[in-house]
């Protein structure tokens, strides 16, 4: 499955109503991990609303850490959170839940579905896959 596939499966989840954007990502890449989507989905589970519903960090940025903390084992997975937040702030415009669903001109910043396709991207572009 291609990256942009991906991108689409997290779409396709986020929209269908039974995953959070957290979860979304995670599932939608969940082949970059040893774990099942349904585990990934469990785990994801509290990071939705901008962490916990505190329209804090965008859940579609830290599904995408939770998997480059799983594909690294670990080790070195700042820099590239670090790096996916910034691509993603400079493509979305924000990085906050609230901020990102702030309404402008009669439509928010970046919606959820338009989030959890960057985060996927992104998380691609910086770990180098296809």
């Amino acid at each position: 499955m291609t990256i942009n596939e991906r991108a689409e499966k997290a779409v396709q989840l986020k929209t269908s109503g039974g995953y959070n954007c957290s979860q979304a990502v995670t599932a939608a890449l969940a082949d970059q991990t040893d774990l099942t989507e349904e585990q990934l989905k469990q785990i994801a589970a509290g990071f939705c609303a901008g962490m916990g519903n505190l329209q804090a960090t965008c859940g579609a940025i830290i599904g995408a850490g939770i998997i480059a903390g799983a594909q690294t084992k670990g080790r070195g997975t700042l820099p590239i959170a670090r790096q996916i937040q910034e691509k993603f702030h400079q493509k979305c415009g924000a990085i906050k839940c609230g901020d990102l669903k702030a309404m402008t001109d009669g439509k928010p910043l970046c919606p959820c579905e338009e989030c959890v396709r960057n985060a996927v991207l992104i998380y691609g572009e910086v770990m180098g896959v296809e």
